[in-house]
């Protein structure tokens, strides 16, 4: 049997070598780009976060987020783990829950998947940007502008719109489109989020806090985790987690950071407190306590 992908992403390749596993399959991964797992790369800040030891169908979202329960059933966290050690990758666990490669790169996950891809009963093509999808009674015919490919079953792994200086696109819905599928309204999800208010001065600063996100007044969604502040708002993981909600619907939507979530508020004034017997000016308030330029921005915007 030939089976055709369209994708050489992280799908895409994991696609490829679950089918190759059946000996008289003969798999061929056609991918518009001129490498395999190019946006792989970049996922994880670098890092590529390649699974979490807490994933289970909670962390789903959608009009169906059961859709993901079967899968999650049949290939589990420990499945995932095992698969990547075979392909000759070390991974470590952060206390988050968060897997990432032992060597901190995300090119150690692509080279690995890479290699693991030398297989006599796979084809990469490379290069091949797919034009159309045409269903046969008996299979597909895939088409790019210079080639043609019959398979008896298709698999469409072209990812999403994001990140589409590293190859994302809409080519994947259209084609799913124009085979008789349906495509919801696309979201924003994992992405920072602009501020209002200027953030600038704190432009690289990253700090742990918890992160509220409140619409028209009520809470809405919450998280703890690390925060990156950019020269235009916020990110990082705990942002990443809450931001696919701010887009849900329109209203007044605001973000607040607990940024000492590990102490209590008469904890926290009675260390403040402490130091105003101190010889420091008011801009050295929180030093110890936060990052230095950090707390800075927060005393002058106390009016302090």
């Amino acid at each position: 049997m030939v089976i055709g992908i369209i994708g050489a992403g992280a799908s895409g390749m994991a696609a490829a070598l679950a089918a190759s596993e059946q000996k008289q399959n003969t798999v061929i991964l056609m991918e518009r780009q001129n490498r395999v797992g190019k946006k792989l790369l970049a996922t994880g800040n670098g890092r590529c976060n390649l699974t979490n030891l807490h994933a289970d169908s909670r962390g789903y979202h959608g009009m169906e987020p059961q859709f993901a329960r079967c899968a999650l059933s049949k290939y589990n966290v420990s499945d995932t783990l095992q698969w990547f050690e075979e392909l000759g990758l070390i991974t470590v666990c952060e206390d988050s829950g968060r897997v990432y490669p032992y060597s901190d790169q995300a090119n150690s996950v692509v080279d690995v998947l890479r290699f693991a891809l030398n297989r006599e009963n796979i084809i990469l093509k490379l290069g091949f940007e797919v034009c159309k999808i045409k269903k046969l009674d008996s299979g597909f015919v895939v088409e790019s502008k210079e080639d043609t490919v019959f398979c008896d079953r298709l698999i469409v792994a072209c990812g999403g719109l994001a990140g589409t200086q590293l190859g994302g696109s809409m080519s994947g819905y259209q084609l799913l489109h124009s085979m008789g599928h349906r495509v919801t309204k696309l979201r924003p999800a994992l992405v920072q989020l602009k501020c209002a208010d200027s953030v600038a001065a704190l432009k690289g600063v990253r700090a742990n806090c918890m992160a509220q996100i409140y619409k028209d007044g009520t809470l809405f969604s919450e998280s703890t985790g690390e925060i990156q502040f950019t020269e235009y708002g916020i990110s990082g993981p705990v942002v990443f987690e809450i931001s696919r909600d701010v887009c849900q619907s329109a209203g007044r939507w605001e973000c607040a950071l607990d940024l000492a979530p590990e102490l209590g508020n008469d904890q926290l004034i009675q260390m403040i407190s402490q130091r105003t017997y101190a010889q420091i000016t008011a801009e050295d308030l929180l030093t110890g306590i936060l990052h230095n330029r950090l707390g800075r921005v927060i005393v002058q915007a106390a009016g302090i």
